[in-house]
Formats: structure tokens, C-alpha cells, sequence
């Protein structure tokens, strides 16, 4: 319960206006127009502060929720994804990061950047899951907590990926899930000489070399969804903080999204159908 001090906001305001300013790509103090039309057209209940807005936005507690939505955002277009591709990119920030080249010589000072970690759809080019880290992780220890919630809502048949994520636990995550995982291996591999996945995977890609890359090329569909989703909404930051940072890019992956769910309306005559209506639905019949 809130004890003293002005009333907290909703949180479906708190949500709106973070996610909102994020598509518009305005500083906060220019966004306030479009909030104050937004309440005229009753999406809000009360225009809230700009500096509302900014902490709001570097809340920690709201990145599982831009996490979740992220998710549900897909929900959609489920019965359309089957084949997903896995990879990483960067968004710059306005932070500085300073290390000593060896082969230069010097210090070398250059941008740090988020890490946003996607498992993205080959046909539709949505994300039904993402996590975002600090520009200096690794990409393989996210694999897996990716095809597991994707795996949740969505039926997966094949997964792409490049050579960093290939390891013994992603590929038995994914053949446990009975789906196929497309990673070429390192030249310097050494010939398996057991019964596992690994060397399962490794003979089918040797000797089933122009089979194996047809499907592992499908991967180039994550870099047409990083394409557009930079290309919307940008490929900068505009937080300072590290949790600011990391919920701006969920809502930039948020709103990529719902483009793509308004894109496959118009296109596919898709009706697309929420887990809220789903849920009224089913009590409804229940009744």
C-alpha cells in the first residue's frame, strides 16, 4: 500500500507511456504532446509528468513486464511459427567504454552498447522471446532460456543459428524439445567418435553439407528483423542507466511486434486473437 506522496500511476499508464515514447522517439520534455493527446482520446487516465515517464522507464520492476508483453505480443500469430533463428545485437548508448589495444598500442575509447538477445520467427519475422544483457556477454548461455519460452506457446520444428551458439547442451535442449537444430560446426572440431546429438549433427552436417545449409540459412531472417526493428525504431539508446537501457530496447522489440501483427492483417487477412479475449472466450463457453 502507497503511503504518503502523490498518487502512484497506473500500471497500464506506467506501460503506455513508457512503450509510446519509445515509438515516437522523442526526448521526454517534446513526448508530452502526444501524451496529452492520447488522454483526449482516452488511452490514459491522467497525463503523467515527464520525469514520470523517464522513471517509469528505469524501473526494474517493470522489465519482466515489458518481458512478458513482449511475449503476448506474439501470441497472434503462434499457429504461423514453426521455424525461429537465434542471435544478438547491439544498441549504442551514451556511455563511454576505454580498454588498451595490444596491437595499436594505445587506449582506445569507444560506445558501450545493450546486448538484446532474440529467438525471431523465419516467416513472420516476430519475437516470441528476448533478454537483454551488458555489451560484453556472451552469446551461448542465452540459447537456451530463449527456446524455452518459446517453446511455452509456440510448436518449434527447426532452429538456426550460427557457429556461437554451437555447444552439447544447446543442442540437446533442442532435440529434446524434438525439433532440429541447424549450427554449422568450427573447422577445428574434432571427429566425435560416440552415439550423442553431437555426433549426430556433425556427420548430417559433413556429409549433408548443401541440405544442412539450406536450412541453416534461413538465419538471415533475424537480421531482417533486427533490420527492421533499428530501421522503426532506431538503433540508439536514450537512457543512462543500465535498467533504462534495458527496458527502452524490450519496448523497441515490444513495438516491433505489434508492426508486425498490424503488417500481417493488412497482408494476410490475419484475425488476431489475445490470451485476454481467448480467456473471456473460453469462460463464456464455460458458462
Amino acid at each position: 500500500m502507497q503511503g504518503k506522496g502523490r498518487p502512484r500511476l497506473p500500471l497500464a499508464d506506467m506501460v503506455f507511456a513508457c512503450v509510446y515514447k519509445v515509438s515516437v522517439g522523442f526526448s521526454s520534455r517534446r513526448f508530452m504532446s502526444d501524451l496529452r493527446e492520447a488522454q483526449a482520446k482516452e488511452h490514459l487516465h491522467r497525463t503523467p509528468h515527464f520525469n514520470s515517464v523517464t522513471n517509469d522507464l528505469a524501473d526494474p520492476d517493470l522489465t519482466g513486464t515489458f518481458a512478458q508483453l513482449v511475449t503476448m505480443s506474439s501470441l497472434p500469430l503462434q499457429s504461423l511459427e514453426h521455424h525461429f533463428a537465434v542471435d544478438s545485437s547491439g544498441f549504442s548508448t551514451c556511455r563511454f567504454v576505454r580498454w588498451f589495444n595490444k596491437k595499436y598500442g594505445r587506449d582506445i575509447d569507444n560506445r558501450e552498447w545493450v546486448k538484446v538477445h532474440v529467438m525471431c520467427s523465419v516467416d513472420t519475422k516476430i519475437v516470441p522471446s528476448v533478454d537483454v544483457s551488458g555489451w560484453a556477454a556472451n552469446d551461448t548461455p542465452y540459447f537456451v532460456p530463449l527456446l524455452e519460452r518459446t517453446a511455452k506457446y509456440c510448436k518449434v520444428e527447426e532452429v538456426s543459428a550460427d557457429k556461437a551458439y554451437l555447444s552439447h547442451t544447446n543442442l540437446k535442449a533442442t532435440a529434446k524439445l524434438g525439433a532440429m537444430s541447424y549450427m554449422p560446426f568450427k573447422i577445428n572440431t574434432a571427429v566425435p567418435t560416440d552415439n550423442s546429438i553431437w555426433a549426430e549433427m556433425y556427420y548430417y552436417f559433413m556429409h549433408n553439407r548443401e541440405e544442412f545449409l539450406t536450412h541453416y540459412h534461413k538465419r538471415s531472417n533475424v537480421e531482417t528483423a533486427f533490420s527492421m526493428l533499428k530501421a522503426k525504431f532506431g538503433d540508439a539508446v536514450r537512457s543512462k542507466s543500465d535498467i533504462g537501457q534495458f527496458n527502452e530496447v524490450l519496448c523497441k522489440v515490444l513495438c516491433h511486434n505489434l508492426c508486425v501483427i498490424i503488417q500481417a492483417i493488412h497482408e494476410s487477412g490475419i484475425d488476431p486473437t489475445f490470451c485476454a479475449e481467448r480467456l473471456v472466450a473460453q469462460k463464456t463457453v464455460g458458462k
